[in-house]
């Protein structure tokens, strides 16, 4: 099987797990207890939150750590702001779109900018929705889930912070942690990622806030986590995670040079006659969405399943649809909409597969058109 959907989810690291294991078998003590041992995995919880800060180069934040990027998103959402304009992107993750129509059922006031053609926000439209409205809550993701397209948010930020200095910037960089280039600036107040899209567990993510950000929770408990997000503390996730995190900064120039080249493999290969090209060249080199011409797309996947390549049809969270909303606010029409599909690399692949994948990929959709001539 050569894997090719790793923007839903990511094989877990041998070497992660390995060193993690500790916090599954021996020091499996719950780090709110207040003996000796307990007190040692609460410790283990804070390097690990020190890490992430440090990788982000953001040391006055807090890390809250959560069950996955949702409820990152989530927790950012209903948890920072109670009352005002609420904004957001036609593009985002469903954890972010969701919880706005949630706050629509609640009688709050939501926008939704519009996106350019690959997937970006349109800034201008963003910043215009934000001054009309005198908004309170912006929400963008930093990079688009189905097309890859990369948001420059620190200048985003910035740039809503000139129009109100108050407002609340929330950032989902789900798709962005451990793969780009970044360095969390002051004008984003939240940031969410996810464990799982960076070669750890499932179950784990974290939202990271300014220190001086009050965010009230969404559950109720124990009071972990600075009262902000109650339930023991899984141990052994976190540090999955922090260990996964260690792997993927060390190497991330590397790793983002490695993908590129198998993103520039599949874009030069992929036959010209059958295949639109969605995602920029400037989106994350880690996704790289298509649509095959006069095929569905879900046809398409399932029929290269077969031969043993695994690609999604855009965001796992909204596979049920026969559309991407996502890619139908680009402004594509129902011809592009019905044939797309989403390729998505990891640093684990090798060049052989990718040459493989491309090939199987090109045969049978030329396979397919001819059998709907």
């Amino acid at each position: 099987m050569i894997y090719l959907d790793n923007a839903a989810t990511t094989k877990p690291s041998a070497l992660a797990l390995k060193r993690a294991e500790i916090y599954n078998s021996e020091n499996f003590f719950n780090p709110s207890a207040l003996y000796h041992v307990g007190l040692l995995a609460a410790k283990e919880i804070k390097v690990a939150k020190e890490n992430v800060l440090r990788y982000l180069g953001c040391p006055n934040y807090e890390v809250i750590f959560t069950s996955c990027g949702s409820e990152s998103d989530n927790l950012a959402v209903f948890g920072a702001v109670k009352r005002g304009v609420f904004i957001t992107s036609a593009g985002e993750h469903s954890a972010i779109y969701k919880s706005f129509l949630e706050l629509k059922n609640r009688g709050k006031e939501i926008y939704f900018a519009p996106l350019n053609p690959d997937g970006a926000v349109n800034v201008n439209s963003l910043c215009e929705l934000v001054r009309t409205h005198k908004a309170d809550f912006v929400s963008v993701m930093h990079v688009n889930n189905e097309t890859g397209a990369i948001n420059d948010v620190n200048a985003i930020g910035k740039k809503l912070k000139e129009i109100n200095k108050n407002i609340i910037f929330h950032v989902d960089g789900v798709q962005a942690y451990g793969k780009l280039p970044f360095r969390l600036s002051s004008a984003i107040d939240m940031y969410s990622v996810s464990a799982h899209k960076i070669n750890a567990l499932k179950g784990t993510g974290a939202l990271i806030k300014r220190k001086n950000l009050n965010v009230s929770p969404i559950i109720f408990g124990g009071g972990q986590e600075n009262g902000v997000r109650s339930g023991t503390e899984n141990v052994f996730g976190i540090k999955v995670f922090d260990f996964a995190s260690e792997e993927h900064f060390s190497s991330l120039k590397d790793n983002f040079d490695k993908v590129s080249t198998f993103n520039k493999i599949f874009r030069e290969k992929l036959n010209p006659d059958i295949f639109t090209i969605i995602s920029s060249e400037t989106a994350s080199p880690y996704i790289l969405c298509v649509s095959a011409s006069g095929i569905r797309g879900e046809v398409l996947m399932h029929s290269i399943e077969e031969q043993g390549i695994i690609v999604g049809n855009g965001s796992a969270c909204s596979s049920k649809n026969r559309y991407s909303r996502v890619i139908e606010a680009c402004g594509y029409d129902a011809q592009i909409l019905d044939g797309v599909i989403r390729i998505s690399f990891s640093q684990e692949n090798t060049i052989e597969e990718i040459e493989k994948a491309v090939e199987i990929v090109n045969q049978t959709a030329e396979k397919l058109k001819r059998i709907m001539k």
